[in-house]
Formats: C-alpha cells, sequence, structure tokens
C-alpha cells in the first residue's frame, strides 16, 4: 500500500481536514477506555477549528498529511523550538502526533509519517526526537519502542477530568 501514498505539507485551507481526522482517530484510539464525558471535553478543547487555525499558523509546528488516492489517511506534527510541549529544546524535534484511521493500521502509513518526522529533525540537524504517549497506548509504544525509541520519564496530561501518565520517549540521532 504504502506506494499509493503520498505525504504533503498542510496549511490553513486544511483545518477543517485535521479536525475531522483528529477527532475520529482519537475516538478510534481512546473511545473505549476513557469516560464519555471527558472524551466529549477532550476533543473540544483540543481539536477546535479555533485551536488547530493556532496550531497550523505557528511558524515552530508543522502538519503533514498521508493521502491514498484523494483520502486523508493520517497525519503527523511536529513541534520545534517553543511550540514544544514539555521540554523546549532547540537541539530536538517533538513528535505530537501521528494519528492514522484504525482501518489503515498496518499498512505503513505510520511509519511513512515516523520516517517524515525524522527526515526533517536530520536536516535540522536536531540531536534528538521525543515524544510522549499514554501508557497504555500499548500499539503506539510498541511501534516507537521497534524505532528505537527509549522511555526517558513521565509526565501528567490531563484528559477531561482524569489525570493520566504519558511516558517521555526519546529517540537520540547519531549519524
Amino acid at each position: 500500500m504504502s506506494e499509493n501514498i503520498e505525504i504533503i505539507k498542510a496549511g490553513i485551507k486544511d483545518v477543517n481536514i485535521l479536525q475531522n481526522i483528529s477527532r475520529q482517530t482519537t475516538l478510534e484510539t481512546f473511545a473505549e477506555v476513557s469516560k464519555k464525558e471527558n472524551m466529549t471535553k477532550y476533543l473540544e478543547q483540543s481539536f477546535s477549528i479555533e485551536k488547530l487555525t493556532e496550531e497550523l499558523n505557528n511558524p515552530e509546528s508543522e502538519f503533514f498529511l498521508a493521502y491514498s488516492q484523494e483520502e486523508v489517511i493520517g497525519y503527523l506534527k511536529i513541534n520545534t523550538g517553543n511550540a514544544q510541549k514539555e521540554i523546549q529544546d532547540s537541539r530536538a524535534v517533538e513528535i505530537e502526533r501521528i494519528y492514522v484511521y484504525k482501518k489503515y493500521h498496518g499498512k505503513n502509513v505510520g511509519q511513512m509519517l515516523f520516517d517524515t518526522a525524522v527526515n526533517i529533525a536530520k536536516q535540522r540537524k536536531a540531536e534528538y526526537i521525543w515524544l510522549g504517549v499514554w501508557e497504555f497506548n500499548h500499539r503506539a509504544m510498541r511501534f516507537y519502542k521497534k524505532n528505537g525509541f527509549v522511555v526517558f520519564g513521565e509526565h501528567k496530561f490531563i484528559f477531561g477530568d482524569e489525570e493520566v501518565t504519558d511516558l517521555m520517549m526519546k529517540l537520540e540521532l547519531n549519524d
């Protein structure tokens, strides 16, 4: 399938597409393990048109859409500088999101988006890539470990009215 996937940088014109895929992939991943009211609150706060527009307009954040034919099937969000959530290190790139529709899991989409992030980080001479992943998102953790990430810490994350733990993972980029 990967030969039919194209990765394209997103712009402000893509805000509605980003909202739809963000909400749907979050529901697919976390609805079974989250209270409905927490999910609703999180989706409204994190993926409003206003919030996504602000993120798209931030020069230190970039979005990349994965297309198969004319359909968006996943996306990547990376942050540098002050846009990074926990660690604001000029030597680092944060992968904030790799979101792929569930029906495309196992079809190399996430890997292609990840490889895009690594290539950008290397072009920018970053020393490492880091991210936070929910401690119970075992599929994502396996993916990141397979790609060389190691856990180096954790931080608390508010999801609706719940405090959850994200594991902080890091990949050193030694050429």
